[in-house]
């Protein structure tokens, strides 16, 4: 193997290293200035679970979240080149992203796992069978992403500045849902308004399976996949019109 070569190799090399230690520091650092700035200093309760652990599990899910949606939403004006020269069902594209991304929520998920286990150890946390529920929730998460993604691909083909406001609307969504504190903070009178938060009960379920903290509501979580399948297929609908004639709109 020529120099040029082995060099090319290595360099390759490094930068998939570097990426896969970012994708298991990247929760880790965010999970630590959470656990800091709401933890610590704004005093939100965590029903008695370790802070790190409990931002973390909301980290983990928000982050694949925001992943898809965001991915999602810029398909038609990230790929326009693509699309304008290769025909292919643009439906692919939504898909095909929700599924890489669970390659990166996959390694942070082992991760969490070895902070369950160890604070299992010490019997802070209980896993309990709501931890069967994972791979639905994924999916219900994955969903929505994909929902809202195309929604805002369409809309954003042919109103670009749109996108200025796409980060700043999923930064209040998370605001919105319960990733930095528990349910039990919010008021009772005003907890129904989580029900249309599909992202919420996904979130509060899989802490109360992998942490024994939280209280899903069956009727919470029927809502929400009910929404997410109606955010799901109209977005996909917008979606198959507007690949229709998006190269003349972007």
């Amino acid at each position: 193997m020529s120099i040029g070569k082995r060099k090319k190799r290595d360099g390759g090399d490094q930068v998939d290293l570097g990426r896969e230690a970012w994708t298991l520091l990247n929760p880790v650092l965010t999970t630590g200035v959470f656990t800091v700035v709401f933890g610590r200093i704004a005093h939100i309760s965590t029903d008695g679970i370790p802070e790190f652990l409990f931002y973390m599990a909301g980290n983990i899910l928000w982050s694949y979240f925001y992943g898809c949606l965001t991915t999602v939403g810029n398909t038609f004006i990230g790929n326009a080149r693509l699309f304008g020269k290769v025909y292919f069902p643009q439906i692919v594209t939504p898909v095909s992203v929700s599924l890489s991304k669970l390659t990166t929520f996959g390694a942070q998920f082992v991760l969490f796992l070895a902070f369950v286990l160890w604070y299992s150890a010490k019997g802070m946390v209980h896993v309990t069978w709501w931890c069967l529920a994972t791979p639905l929730l994924l999916l219900e998460l994955a969903c929505l992403a994909m929902g809202v993604g195309m929604i805002l691909a369409s809309l954003t083909a042919k109103y670009r500045d749109l996108q200025v406001l796409t980060g700043f609307g999923i930064q209040l969504w998370m605001y919105a849902t319960p990733v930095v504190y528990p349910l039990s903070q919010i008021p009772g009178r005003w907890q129904w308004l989580l029900m249309w938060n599909p992202a919420a009960s996904v979130v509060e379920c899989f802490r109360r399976g992998w942490l024994g903290s939280g209280s899903p509501s069956i009727a919470y979580l029927a809502v929400g996949a009910g929404l997410t399948m109606i955010i799901f297929v109209f977005g996909m609908l917008l979606f198959e019109r507007t690949q229709r004639n998006f190269m003349d709109t972007i």
